[in-house]
């Protein structure tokens, strides 16, 4: 499988990026190819332009402006995104990176009836997201209805594979998190991936 790892992490020793050499460790370990694409080392703009929402509706939508990450979106069978979640959220420049690249035409087409949106990321048979919290578990699922779940479950994955294999893998309370809490985190990072087939 040809699997996009997305990383969004500011930080290059972040523990976002400890996850993201494990996850790549493991998908190739298992045979995978993988397409690493760290937002902020390749320098990503998360502003959707005046032209890109003034086009929004164009058909086709011009995508040139990100036409390298979008043929590497069709390129891949899986996604993985890897990120902490701020403000119960994801960060902004991953927020942008939906907001531009899964764009009409490449994420969805609108129906030519009006209304309904018409799914076309159909080649994607895997989303998996491995994201920490400085929150811990209850007041994330509890409180606030784990929002980037229902986000990426509902909204995400939508746009994908009606067979699409669905994860979400967090570690919560990161602020507190021992070294031994966080080497577990990765034995299960590692343990989750190495099952894909």
């Amino acid at each position: 499988m040809r699997i996009l790892l997305v990383l969004t992490h500011p930080l290059e020793d972040s523990f976002a990026a400890a996850v993201a050499r494990t996850a790549r460790e493991a998908l190739e370990a298992a045979g995978h190819t993988v397409d690493l694409l760290d937002l902020y080392a390749e320098n990503f703009d998360p502003r959707l332009s005046k032209a890109e929402r003034g086009g929004y509706f164009d058909v086709p939508y011009d995508t040139s402006a990100v036409a390298d990450i979008v043929a590497r979106l069709k390129a891949a069978d899986g996604l993985i995104f890897v990120f902490p979640q701020w403000w119960f959220n994801f960060p902004a420049i991953l927020k942008g990176f939906f907001d531009r690249v899964f764009a009409p035409g490449i994420a969805f087409s609108h129906d030519a009836a009006g209304g309904r949106i018409v799914p076309q990321l159909t080649h994607i048979r895997l989303l998996y997201a491995l994201t920490t919290t400085g929150s811990p578990w209850w007041l994330v699922r509890l409180y606030m209805g784990d929002p980037v779940h229902r986000l990426l479950k509902r909204g995400i994955a939508a746009f994908c594979s009606k067979k699409l294999v669905f994860r979400m893998l967090s570690l919560h309370d990161m602020d507190r998190a021992t070294d031994a809490k966080r080497r577990a985190h990765l034995d299960r990072v590692r343990k989750l991936l190495s099952a894909i087939r």
